[in-house]
């Protein structure tokens, strides 16, 4: 008999939780649980295009293509589900806290008058452009080469900190400057502008404007890339973390898509919230955080991220779909000392959709704790591990199909 499961945990891949669950779905919870206590929010919510998309994983020299989201609500139901998310984020930010909304032309209007109207006028900080080179091209009017990205404060109050995210300013001459080397040998720059003589050197820091053209959109053989649609590079989110949170802040993510919010917070030693609607969301989230982690066996000493665990809480299982009625795998348990050598010899859960996710753990009650995972998994695969006392073999298809089936002991 399939076990239930409600709760996933992953030791040592970084300090946050994600929920499986729409968004709206999740914003009584999580002011009840969270309620001023959030330092920053990032939005990337599906832009209102009414498209639907897809997400691409390598199987040997083809690919899978398997369901991403789907943008469907647009025009007034699209505003007001956003303006009961923007809403539930004011109350979530501590007094601290900003929230970054990211968005296109379609809705970046519309989103700014709601965000006035539920963060107050006063509290807008500024509107980024994003602007990008990829894309198409168009002859009708011009090419739309920009996102936006709203930047509002929960009070005055806010943490903003520019200097988290400024560069020196390099060798390169700007505005007609004159070149100088001082008597300490450090290259230099002066112009005399009304009246004055400005000096800078080449580690002086130059802080990024709210135009941003140094971040490049990610292309399409890019080694970031995880396949997901609308994938947002790390660079973006590590300069809007870095200035608008601190270490150890908690971060949230409503759209985590991708999962690029949830690397970089892991990487950069913030906890985070992270939310999807989508299992694939989930599979990019755990296949970045093991590939930062530096490891699949989780039960022994910690790799690079060693600050807690990955909590997942299926709080909407439903969207993991209906467990393949035909599911099963062959796993041979060869004690080994005082360890086990633990070989998955195959797993399906029917024939028409592969198996691209599997994870081998320890139930205890309705949580299951995962010992190693194995992304695209080419069969047999084997781990050393230690003795489990439960032990239940995860699966998750090209459908986002999700089944737990129990092992047998040695």
């Amino acid at each position: 008999m399939e076990p239930t499961i409600s709760k996933e945990i992953l030791q040592h891949t970084g300090n946050g939780v994600f929920y499986l669950d729409k968004a709206e779905n999740l914003l009584q919870p999580l002011i009840d649980r969270y309620a001023g206590k959030v330092d920053l929010i990032y939005l990337d919510p599906p832009f209102g295009t009414g498209d639907h998309f897809k997400m691409k994983l390598p199987q040997g020299k083809k690919q899978i293509t398997v369901p991403a989201y789907s943008d469907s609500l647009t025009g007034e139901a699209y505003v007001a589900w956003m303006t009961d998310i923007l809403k539930a984020s004011h109350q979530l930010l501590s007094p601290s806290g900003s929230i970054y909304v990211h968005i296109d032309y379609r809705m970046s209007a519309k989103l700014r008058l709601v965000l006035d109207e539920v963060f107050g006028e006063k509290s807008f900080m500024n509107e980024i452009i994003w602007s990008y080179k990829t894309g198409g091209r168009s002859t009708r009017y011009y090419p739309r080469k920009h996102d936006t990205i709203l930047f509002y404060r929960k009070s005055n109050k806010v943490h903003f900190n520019i200097a988290a995210v400024g560069k020196p300013r390099g060798a390169m001459r700007r505005n007609h400057m004159k070149r100088f080397v001082d008597e300490n040998g450090k290259v230099g720059f002066s112009i005399r502008s009304g009246g004055k003589v400005y000096t800078y050197y080449e580690d002086t820091p130059t802080y990024p404007t709210d135009v941003w053209t140094d971040i490049e959109h990610l292309q399409q053989k890019d080694r970031e890339r995880v396949g997901y649609a609308t994938q947002k590079p790390e660079l973006l989110l590590e300069r809007i973390i870095r200035a608008s949170s601190k270490e150890g802040s908690l971060v949230m993510d409503l759209f985590s898509g991708s999962g690029t919010t949830a690397a970089v917070c892991a990487r950069l030693g913030r906890r985070f919230i992270a939310a999807d609607a989508s299992p694939f969301a989930l599979y990019c989230l755990k296949d970045r955080l093991l590939k930062i982690a530096e490891k699949q066996t989780l039960d022994d000493m910690p790799g690079r991220i060693d600050s807690g665990p990955l909590t997942i809480e299926y709080t909407n299982a439903g969207l993991l779909g209906e467990a393949p009625k035909t599911a099963c795998a062959a796993v041979r348990i060869a004690p080994a000392g005082p360890d086990w050598i633990v070989t998955v010899e195959d797993a399906v859960t029917d024939t028409a959709n592969p198996v691209v996710s599997i994870a081998l753990g320890n139930r205890d009650g309705d949580t299951f704790h995962t010992v190693f995972c194995d992304r695209l998994p080419r069969f047999p695969v084997t781990h050393r591990i230690r003795p489990l006392e439960t032990p239940v073999l995860e699966l998750t298809d090209t459908l986002g199909r999700t089944v737990f089936v129990p092992v047998s002991l040695p």
